[in-house]
C-alpha cells in the first residue's frame, strides 16, 4: 500500500523536491486544460515573443505560466494536438532527473558509491527482465549512440593497433558493416559518419525475393557478399540485424545469422521493437534468438510510456580497458547517472507492471488483427501473431468486386500510385479521428503505402484502451465503401471528362478521390496569356464556390497545399450511389453559366453605350419614317387626336429589344405577337430529373435500375396537369400560338432593353428563348 510523502522520513531537501515537482506539473496539465477550454481566446503578449534577460528575477509561477504558453501557443491554429499520457510512472521518471542534479552535488565518495549501486542494479534488472545473460548496460540519449559505441569496441578488439596508429591500419583491411535494407533509413549513413569510415564500408543487403518474407535479410546472399569481402582482402566487422523491422515489424532468422557471424568472426548487433516480447513468459523462438546476439539496443521509454528516459544497449565484452576506449563505460561518476530516471522507473512499476504492459500492447494488436479479417478489402501484413505486434494493413480492392462501368485494381495505368494515395488519406483520417490509437502512415518497397499500428510504441505512451480499437474499426468500416467506389468510379470519371469539351482532366495519381479536373472558357483570338491565365483562375474560383454550395454528399476543393496544379478543382471521394455522367454534367453546365454571366458583366458597360447610341439612330429614323407615312397633321397634338378619331392609323407596332449578350437591335414582333394571347402563359417544363425527398444531389437511385424506372414514371406522372394544361384559343384578330419549341426552352434568357418608337423605354426578360 502507498503511503504519502508526508509519513516517510526523508531528507527535507528530496522531499521539497517531490512536492516541488508535483506543483509544477499539476500547474502545466492544469494549463493545458485551461487552453482546450478557452482556444483561440488568449491574446499575444511581450511575454510570448523573445527579448532581453530581465533585470529582477521571477518567481516559479511566472517561469511556469511561461513554458505552459510556449506550449499551447501553437495550438489554435494548429487544432489541438495530445500530449502524452504522463502517469505516475512518468512522474518518477522527471523526478529522476531532479535527483540527478541534485545528487551530483554530494561529496566524491558517496557519489561513487550511491552511482554504483544505482547503474549496478539498473543493468542487473535489465539484464534478467530480457533474459540477457551476463550482459553490461550502455545508457544513451540517442538510440543509434549505442551501436555507434559498439562499432568503436569491435574495431579495437579486431585492429589491435588501433589505440596507437588510428585510421591507418584500416587501409590494410578495410572494415565492412553489413545491414539489411529493411533497416532504419540512415542508420548506416550516420554509423559510418560518426566512425569516420567511408561509405564503401557499408553493405546493404537486400531482402529476400522468393522464399520467406520480403522484409527478412537474405541470408544466403549475405553468405556470399560476405565470402566476397573476405576475398577482396577486406574485414568483415558488424552485422546489423533486425528483431522488429522498422516498417512492418518482421523479425530477421536470427539464428541462422548469428551462426553466420560466428562462422565469420563478425560482431551481431540486434535491435528492434520485438525485442521487448523477451519480457513475456512465453516467447517465440525466433525473438527468443536474440538473447544469443553480441549486443542489443532496448527502447524502454516508448515501450513503458516512460517520458525522458534513455535508451540501453546491453553487450557481452570481457575487456573493461577496450569498453573504456568506445566509450561504453565511463569512470565520471555524473554519468553513471543517466540511469536514475530508468531506476526509479523500473522500482516503481515492478517486474508484474513492466510485463503488464508489454503484454497489453500485444493483446490490443491481437484484438485488431482479429476485426481486420473481417473487412474484405483491407490486407495485412504481419509475420506472426506471436513473433510481433505491429499490424501493417493496407486498402486493396478485391477484384471480383468489379461492378459494370466501374474500374478496379489491375484495371487501369497508374493503379499503384492511386492506392498509395487512397491508403496515406485512410491512415490520416484514421488518426486524426482516432488519435489515441497511435496510428501513423509508413511506406514500405513491396507493398506501397500501408497504415501501421504499433501498440509497444504508442499505447503506454497514449493511454491506447480496447474501446479505441473498436472506435478504430468503425471508423475503418465506415471509409472502406468509400475508398472502394471512388477506385471503381475514378477511370469513368476520366472518360466522362472527355465528353465535356470545357473541362479538362488533370492527371494527378497522388490526389486521394475521383480526379482533378479545369473549366476552360471560351477566350478571343486576340487575348494574351496572362488575360487568359486570369480568366481560367476566375472561372473556377467562382465554380468551385457554387459547387461546394450544392447540397451533395462530394467534396470540392483546390487540393493539397502544396499541389503541383492551379486553377484546378479537385473532386473528393465517391459514394456507392455516384451517378458520375450527372455530376460532370452539373459542374459543365455551372462553369458554363458562370461564363456567360461573366461575359455579360464584362461587356456592359462598352455595350449598352453601343447600343444606346445605335437605339437612337433607329428611333430618329423611326420618327422620320413615321412622319412621312402619317403626315405632319397627325402629329400636332390635338389636330392629331381628332384625325386618328375620324381615321385611325394602320401602322403595326414596329419596337426595338436590346440584347446585351449579343449587343444588337432586334424587331419585338415575336414579343408582342405573344403577350397579346389571353390568359397566363403556362410553366416551362424543366428537363431536370425529379428527386426523391431527402435524396442529395449526384446520386442513383439505391434499388438500382428498377427503381429508378419507377421513379422516373411517377415523376411523369405527376408532370402530366402541368404538360396537358389547355391553352387559351387565338386571338380573333388573327394572332397565331407561338411555337412550341419556343416554350418548351428551358434556357433563360439574359434581360433585354427595349425602346417604343415614341422614345419610351423599359426593361423586360426574355422567356420565350
Amino acid at each position: 500500500m502507498e503511503q504519502p510523502l508526508e509519513n516517510i522520513t526523508v531528507d527535507p531537501m528530496l522531499a521539497e523536491m517531490g512536492r516541488n515537482l508535483n506543483d509544477a506539473m499539476k500547474i502545466l496539465e492544469n494549463g493545458q486544460k485551461e487552453v482546450e477550454q478557452d482556444s483561440g481566446q488568449r491574446r499575444l503578449s511581450w511575454r510570448d515573443f523573445p527579448g532581453p534577460l530581465q533585470g529582477e528575477g521571477q518567481d516559479v509561477a511566472s517561469i511556469l505560466q511561461l513554458v505552459q504558453n510556449l506550449m499551447h501557443d501553437d495550438e489554435d491554429k494548429q487544432g489541438h494536438r495530445r500530449m502524452q499520457y504522463v502517469g505516475e510512472q512518468g512522474h518518477m521518471a522527471l523526478l529522476g532527473h531532479s535527483l540527478a542534479a541534485y545528487i551530483s552535488v554530494l561529496d566524491r565518495d558517496r557519489l561513487r558509491k550511491l552511482t554504483t549501486r544505482i547503474l549496478s542494479d539498473t543493468t542487473l534488472w535489465l539484464c534478467r527482465l530480457f533474459r540477457y545473460e551476463n550482459g553490461t548496460a550502455y545508457y544513451h540519449e540517442d538510440d543509434r549512440e549505442g551501436l555507434v559505441k559498439v562499432c568503436r569496441l569491435v574495431i579495437n578488439a579486431q585492429y589491435e593497433e588501433y589505440s596507437t596508429e588510428g585510421f591507418t591500419v584500416l587501409s590494410s583491411k578495410q572494415p565492412v558493416i553489413y545491414q539489411s535494407a529493411a533497416c532504419r533509413p540512415g542508420l548506416g549513413q550516420h554509423l559510418c559518419s560518426q566512425l569516420g569510415l567511408p561509405l564503401s564500408s557499408l553493405c546493404t543487403v537486400p531482402c529476400n525475393t522468393m522464399f520467406g518474407s520480403q522484409h527478412q535479410i537474405d541470408v544466403a546472399l549475405l553468405d556470399k557478399l560476405i565470402k566476397d569481402d573476405v576475398d577482396t582482402g577486406k574485414f568483415p566487422l558488424l552485422l546489423i540485424a533486425n528483431a522488429g523491422t522498422p516498417g512492418a515489424g518482421h523479425t530477421d532468422k536470427l539464428s541462422r545469422l548469428k551462426e553466420l557471424c560466428v562462422q565469420y568472426n563478425i560482431w551481431l548487433h540486434v535491435e528492434g521493437v520485438n525485442l521487448a516480447m523477451l519480457a513475456l513468459g512465453h516467447v517465440a523462438s525466433p525473438v527468443m534468438a536474440a538473447t544469443k546476439s553480441d549486443s542489443m539496443t532496448l527502447t524502454l521509454g516508448p515501450w513503458l510510456g516512460l517520458p525522458a528516459v534513455p535508451a540501453v544497449t546491453l553487450y557481452r565484452h570481457e575487456d573493461p580497458a577496450l569498453s573504456l576506449a568506445a566509450g561504453l563505460t565511463s569512470s565520471q561518476p555524473v554519468e553513471k547517472l543517466r540511469s536514475l530516471p530508468l531506476w526509479l522507473s523500473l522500482q516503481y512499476l515492478g517486474h508484474d507492471g513492466i510485463v503488464e504492459r508489454i503484454k497489453t500492447a500485444t493483446q490490443l494488436s491481437q484484438q485488431l488483427l482479429e476485426h481486420l479479417k473481417t473487412l474484405a478489402s483491407i490486407k495485412t501484413s504481419v509475420e506472426d501473431e506471436l513473433n510481433s505486434p505491429v499490424v501493417v494493413f493496407r486498402f486493396s480492392q478485391d477484384t471480383s468486386a468489379a461492378s459494370s462501368g466501374g474500374s478496379v485494381e489491375g484495371y487501369f495505368p497508374g493503379e499503384k500510385e492511386v492506392l498509395d494515395a487512397l491508403n496515406r488519406w485512410l491512415g490520416e483520417q484514421l488518426a486524426q479521428l482516432v488519435p489515441s490509437s497511435g496510428v501513423d502512415v509508413v511506406e514500405l518497397e513491396e507493398e506501397g503505402t500501408c497504415v501501421r499500428f504499433n501498440p509497444l510504441m504508442t499505447a503506454a505512451v497514449l493511454g491506447t484502451q480496447e474501446s479505441d480499437i473498436k472506435a478504430l474499426v468503425e471508423k475503418l468500416t465506415d471509409m472502406v465503401p468509400l475508398l472502394s467506389s471512388t477506385l471503381r468510379f475514378r477511370q469513368d470519371f476520366r472518360e466522362e471528362v472527355y465528353h465535356h469539351n470545357a473541362l479538362t482532366y488533370i492527371e494527378d495519381l497522388s490526389w486521394p478521390g475521383l480526379g482533378v479536373i479545369r473549366y476552360e472558357p471560351r477566350c478571343e483570338q486576340d487575348d494574351d496569356d496572362s488575360k487568359r491565365k486570369q480568366d481560367v483562375e476566375k472561372i473556377n474560383e467562382d465554380l468551385l464556390k457554387k459547387l461546394k454550395e450544392l447540397d451533395a454528399d462530394i467534396c470540392f476543393s483546390t487540393g493539397p497545399e502544396f499541389a503541383t496544379e492551379t486553377n484546378c478543382i479537385y473532386v473528393g471521394l465517391a459514394t456507392e450511389d455516384l451517378d458520375v455522367a450527372e455530376l460532370l454534367e452539373t459542374i459543365a453546365a455551372s462553369g458554363r453559366d458562370l461564363e456567360e454571366n461573366g461575359k455579360l458583366l464584362e461587356n456592359m458597360t462598352e455595350v449598352v453605350r453601343k447600343g444606346i447610341l445605335e437605339a437612337e439612330l433607329q428611333i430618329l429614323k423611326a420618327n422620320e419614317e413615321k412622319l412621312m407615312e402619317e403626315g405632319v397633321l397627325r402629329q400636332i397634338p390635338l389636330v392629331g387626336s381628332v384625325l386618328n378619331w375620324f381615321s385611325p392609323s394602320q401602322n403595326s407596332i414596329k419596337g426595338q429589344t436590346f440584347s446585351l449578350v449579343a449587343g444588337s437591335l432586334d424587331t419585338t414582333e415575336s414579343t408582342y405577337s405573344m403577350k397579346t394571347q389571353t390568359g397566363a402563359t403556362p410553366d416551362t417544363p424543366t428537363s431536370t430529373a425529379k428527386r426523391l425527398p431527402g435524396q442529395k444531389l449526384f446520386r442513383r437511385s439505391a434499388a438500382g435500375s428498377d427503381t429508378s424506372s419507377e421513379t422516373s414514371s411517377v415523376g411523369q406522372v405527376e408532370e402530366v396537369p402541368r404538360e396537358t394544361t389547355p391553352l387559351p384559343p387565338a386571338s380573333e384578330e388573327g394572332v397565331t400560338e407561338p411555337p412550341q419549341e419556343e416554350l418548351a426552352s428551358s434556357d433563360p434568357s439574359p434581360p433585354e432593353i427595349q425602346r417604343q418608337p415614341d422614345g419610351q423605354e423599359s426593361e423586360e426578360v426574355d422567356t420565350m428563348r
